[in-house]
This record gives C-alpha cells, sequence and structure tokens, in this order.
C-alpha cells in the first residue's frame, strides 16, 4: 500500500461529509448540530449514537466508540486505514498516488486480478444457468432444501451444466487464454481431450474472500456422479487455509461469537433462519457470524468436531461449545427445524477455559 502524505489524507477527509458516509450504514435523524441513529456496533434499542459533522467526529454514548470518518470504515468494514483511505477517496472523486510495482510484481498483480476477472465470469455463467431450464434439477435442490430466492441471490448459488466443456468454451468465448483457465482452477488440461470443466452438472457455492470477490468454487453433484462435493483446488487467489465460507458476509457482522460449520449448505441455511443461541442462562441472543470450512482440516475424521474446537480454544483461550447431532439425522434438517429442538438427541456440551 503506498504510503499517503498528511495534506492528502486531510484532503480525502474534508471532501467526505462523515454523516454522509455514515448515513449509508445507518439511518440517521437530525438533531439540532448532530446526527442520531442506532449503534452500529451494539444492539440497542434507543439511538445513542450520534454524529457531530462540524467536528468530522462521531461517537456512541451507550458503548463509546468514536472517530473520524476513516475510523468508522476501518471499524464497520473491517478496513486497514489504507482501504479506507482508497474507499473514500474514490468515493470524494481525490486522485491517490498510483503504486509503482517491479515487473515481476505487476506481472503477478496482473495475473491475479485476471484470476479474479475469470472467476467471477464463472460466478455470473453458473448464477444464470441455475436460473435457465439447464438449471432445473439444482434449483429444485436448493428449493427442496428450503432455501428462499433471496438467500439463494444473496450467496450466488448457481448450476454448472453437464457438458463436460461448456464452462471453458463460454470462458473462451469471453476472450480468457488456456494458461489463466488452467490458473484459475476451473478447468484442466489433457493433450487428447483439451480443456474440461473442473465442475459439471453440479449445484455450485460460490467461495468469497473478505471482500467479497470470487476465489473458488464448491460443487455438489446433481444425480449419482462422484465425488458428491468437490472444491477448487488451490491458486494464487485460493488458499484454502486462509478463507471460510462466507466470511464477506461475518465481516461486517458486530457480534462477537462465532459459529463454525462444515459445510455450505449449514452456513445459508443459518443465516436464512437468523440462527439463535441460547446460553446457558437461557437468554437467547443473535448469533451472526456463521463461518465454514472451505477444506477439512488435516488429519479430520467424523465425529472429531469436538476435539477441533478443544484445539481452537486452547490457541485462543475462548470459550467453546461444541453440539453434535446423531449419526442417523442431517444437520440441515436439524437446522431448518425438521426435527424437535427440545430432544434429549442432541449432544452438547459447553466449554469455559479463560486466561
Amino acid at each position: 500500500m503506498p504510503l499517503y502524505s498528511e495534506n492528502l489524507i486531510e484532503e480525502v477527509r474534508s471532501k467526505s461529509n462523515i454523516a454522509d458516509v455514515v448515513s449509508g450504514y445507518v439511518k440517521l435523524q437530525k438533531k439540532g448540530n448532530s446526527y442520531f441513529g442506532l449503534c452500529p456496533f451494539h444492539n440497542e434499542k434507543t439511538p445513542s449514537f450520534s454524529v457531530t459533522p462540524g467536528k468530522e467526529m462521531y461517537y456512541c454514548y451507550g458503548c463509546g466508540a468514536g472517530g473520524d470518518v476513516f475510523s468508522f470504515l476501518m471499524k464497520y468494514e473491517n478496513f486497514t486505514f489504507g482501504e479506507a483511505v482508497e474507499t473514500l477517496a474514490k468515493q470524494a472523486g481525490v486522485t491517490l498516488p498510483v503504486k509503482e510495482f517491479s515487473s515481476r510484481a505487476k506481472r503477478e498483480s496482473d495475473k491475479r486480478q485476471r484470476l479474479l476477472e475469470a472467476n467471477k465470469e464463472a460466478g455470473k455463467y453458473f448464477y444464470m444457468l441455475l436460473r435457465s431450464e439447464h438449471g432445473a434439477a439444482a434449483l429444485a435442490y436448493f428449493k427442496k432444501r428450503g432455501l428462499s430466492d433471496e438467500t439463494m441471490r444473496r450467496f450466488g448459488l448457481g448450476y454448472s451444466d453437464k457438458f463436460s466443456d461448456d464452462l471453458y468454451r463460454y470462458l473462451k468465448k469471453q476472450g480468457y487464454e488456456d494458461e489463466v483457465l488452467k490458473d484459475s482452477g476451473l478447468v484442466s488440461y489433457s493433450e487428447r481431450g483439451g480443456g474440461r470443466d473442473k465442475f459439471w452438472n453440479r449445484a455450485m457455492f460460490p467461495i468469497m474472500d473478505v471482500r467479497g470477490k470470487v476465489i473458488g468454487f464448491g460443487g455438489r453433484v446433481m444425480g449419482d456422479g462422484e465425488p458428491k462435493y468437490l472444491n477448487s483446488p488451490e491458486t494464487v487467489i485460493f488458499d484454502k487455509s486462509r478463507n471460510l465460507y462466507g466470511l464477506h458476509i461475518a465481516r461486517t457482522t458486530k457480534k462477537p461469537q462465532l459459529l463454525l460449520c462444515e459445510g455450505y449448505m449449514d452456513v445459508i441455511a443459518l443465516h436464512q433462519k437468523n440462527y439463535k443461541l441460547r446460553s446457558r442462562r437461557d437468554a437467547e441472543e443473535s448469533l451472526y457470524k456463521i463461518l465454514g470450512l472451505t477444506a477439512k482440516p488435516r488429519g479430520f475424521v467424523k465425529g472429531a468436531a469436538d476435539e477441533l474446537m478443544v484445539q481452537v480454544q486452547a490457541a485462543y483461550a475462548k470459550a467453546i461449545m461444541v453440539a453434535r447431532t446423531p449419526d442417523d439425522w442431517d444437520d440441515l434438517d436439524y437446522i431448518m427445524g425438521q426435527y424437535p429442538v427440545d430432544t434429549n438427541r442432541l449432544e452438547a456440551f459447553y466449554n469455559c477455559r479463560k486466561r
């Protein structure tokens, strides 16, 4: 990230009306020289969050959060300072100095951008196919699992056609080179067969990074094919050890709790159901950070989720709760309400360990 001068930062600040910026995230009502609304950083029913344009500051009288327009974006969007400056500069029409790359760094940056574009184009194509006659089976599958149209749109769900070179031919028509398609993980090649799609005849789950950019896919086969579930291979833009499914949604939530799931459908269903966490005091609160593994941890076996959580707890010294459904249950059906919530067959334990 380039280092910006104080004068340039001040120009961005002066051209970014903090009330206008914050109102893009919070409904504000003017009272005197300030604006008030519900704080986006904690739950409240009475507005205690104030924005004062004259001082170029915001402050919450409830939780104490406060700062300037840069810190607001950093806190709300989980941006770095540089990302906040770049975002506000773009909105305000301020030209920032272009970062100078070495020839090697520029090639790597250009390649990364090309791979992101290819994945985005593939995601758009899968999204379109799901809503065409070709995607009827996948659409029926999603609806049978209880997903609404809005949920499918929110997660960008799609379908890869039953022809094994369908996406390859489409992306070639869009001008993507064979080397890019191979490096993207979307296509594999053989001397005899040429380009062959990684995913075909599958319900598709785009995997996005923290900024909402498509970096890979998960696919569930339609029919009896194998493997039943298939993920993109690791690429320049997709590191399975550094990404979680649903991270682009979780990053903007304000709750400290998180729920880690193994499957994509579990994550999606939990979001749709606005799942609740019931604490030991029987107090119910929304659990917003819902994330999914993009790959099973090395050595992971069925039934080892509790051991994984214990390892996480040991590393971060946090309170951990693990819930296991019986082997003859489908986790998604449980989430969607197919089993009684008060059943004694749900095994759960709550582990609390503090420094």
